[in-house]
């Protein structure tokens, strides 16, 4: 259970994560009204259901909870564990809000869970049981496209969140907005070109940006591109599996080891990601890898030396037990609060860079409120101007070749003349909103003389936006 090791620290997941907001709001000198209605959970609701499983009642126990709704609609993924609960659905539906205002998307924070191992059911029996969950939220308003929209979490992809639209629809058949209710659905259902991929890509173009500052490499012990970095993957999920491919296939990164359930594999010169999740997809786990040496500690693994640590799996893997052995120059946050708060403060002793789940994680939100505006809209992508901007680029590339007599090679016509489509764009709006909320977060760390890291200077920018909303419209 994730919150185990937190507890284990002395607080919980939630604890953790209001430790850290306390640290800001004090380094901001916040009001104290402020603060603390910022820090309350606004609203949580606790749902227990009867499924008929294999002609048997079973009960499940969920919940969905909102912490700020200051921003319409609040925002946040439904996962389906067995460790799941309401300390953990607060924590999470917290950082939420914190990381929309980071990336600039204009949510609240919302989060929810159901106590479940999707891996004990069959398809028919997870459709039934999602399918009453969602109708005990939408039944206590906790799902709407005006009020509360989910994504997909851990333990949830775009077959639930498809369930889930449908199940809306159904209760409300003349909402032509439904398709907004939630997102990370399927493509063919109202889904964007992206959406699964996001949060994993979001990971790429937060290191990327970071790259491209000389001055923070240096903070961080490291230098020059993304190329030959040494990189350690925690967790083969959605997230992990993303972030580690596209950093293998396009920025040249050495994916030196991933860590699993049952383990590790590791290899000096680099895996082949999408051959390591072929096998898990296979076997359910990493051990018999072929391309890589098997280690069964895989906690251990955190510990290896490495450029880039990017834990993508659960909650409380970076502990005070375990912190002062982490040799990374760098970690990401791919997944949530993988960091805790007294592991936090001994990786800072030792100059260890983080770049905070708040942020580093926020590419599912963005493309999620790409989906959402594109169903509100009921209008892909590109459909009005693909093709205008395919002509603009033919008449460009005849004017080059009037003006100069030479004819354009075929590699580039065909690149100058490609209209964006929708794939295009929604990466292009995830890479911008990447960049921008990374360049301001180093901004205020440069320019606060109290903020000594990201995660504080990215907290920061988050309270203040919250907070003037506060001040200028009211609690």
């Amino acid at each position: 259970m994730s919150d185990t090791k937190y507890a284990q620290q002395g607080m919980t997941f939630r604890q953790s994560v209001e430790h850290m907001v306390d640290h800001a709001i004090e380094i901001m000198e916040l009001d104290e009204g402020i603060g603390n209605a910022m820090k309350v959970c606004q609203s949580v609701v606790q749902v227990s259901f009867p499924v008929e499983i294999n002609g048997k009642a079973e009960i499940f126990t969920g919940w969905r909870a909102t912490h700020s709704d200051h921003r319409l609609p609040s925002k946040g993924g439904i996962r389906f564990a067995p460790i799941v609960d309401q300390d953990e659905v607060e924590a999470l539906a917290a950082l939420m809000t914190y990381k929309c205002a980071i990336v600039d998307v204009p949510f609240g924070g919302s989060k929810g869970g159901l106590v479940i191992d999707p891996r004990q059911y069959e398809r028919y029996q997870l459709e039934a049981i999602t399918r009453r969950f969602a109708r005990e939220l939408i039944l206590k308003g906790y799902l709407s496209p005006a009020q509360n929209v989910p994504a997909p979490d851990m333990g949830t992809g775009p077959r639930e969140m498809g369930w889930m639209v449908d199940t809306y629809r159904q209760m409300f058949p003349n909402d032509i907005n439904y398709m907004g209710a939630l997102t990370g659905k399927p493509v063919e259902h109202g889904g964007v070109r992206g959406r699964n991929e996001a949060t994993g890509r979001g990971v790429q173009y937060a290191l990327r940006e970071l790259f491209r500052h000389p001055e923070e490499l240096e903070r961080c012990g490291l230098s020059g591109s993304l190329a030959g970095k040494r990189v350690i993957v925690q967790g083969l999920g959605n997230v992990g599996y993303y972030a580690a491919h596209f950093l293998e296939t396009e920025d040249d990164c050495l994916i030196t080891a991933i860590i699993e359930r049952d383990g590790a594999v590791v290899n000096a010169d680099g895996l082949d990601v999408s051959a390591v999740r072929d096998h898990v997809a296979e076997t359910g786990g990493v051990k018999g890898f072929a391309g890589g040496e098997y280690r069964e500690d895989g906690t251990a693994v955190l510990e290896m030396a490495c450029d880039i640590l990017i834990p993508a799996a659960l909650e409380g893997v970076i502990t005070a037990d375990n912190a002062e052995r982490i040799q990374a120059s760098l970690i990401a946050e791919a997944a949530n609060g993988p960091v805790t708060f007294a592991a936090d403060k001994i990786l800072q002793e030792r100059g260890v860079e983080i770049l905070p789940d708040a942020y580093c994680n926020a590419g599912g939100v963005v493309v999620s409120y790409f989906e959402w505006i594109r169903n509100l809209n009921h209008v892909r992508f590109g459909r009005l101007e693909r093709r205008f901007h395919e002509a603009r680029g033919e008449q460009i590339i005849a004017a080059i070749e009037d003006a100069s007599g030479v004819e354009v090679p075929e590699h580039l016509r065909q690149k100058l003349a490609r209209g964006a489509d929708e794939f295009d764009l929604v990466r292009s709006g995830l890479d911008d909103s990447m960049r921008l909320a990374l360049q301001s977060i180093i901004a205020v760390r440069r320019d606060n003389p109290k903020i000594h890291d990201y995660r504080m200077a990215a907290y920061a920018i988050a309270i203040e936006k919250v907070a003037r909303h506060y001040r200028d419209i009211g609690f």
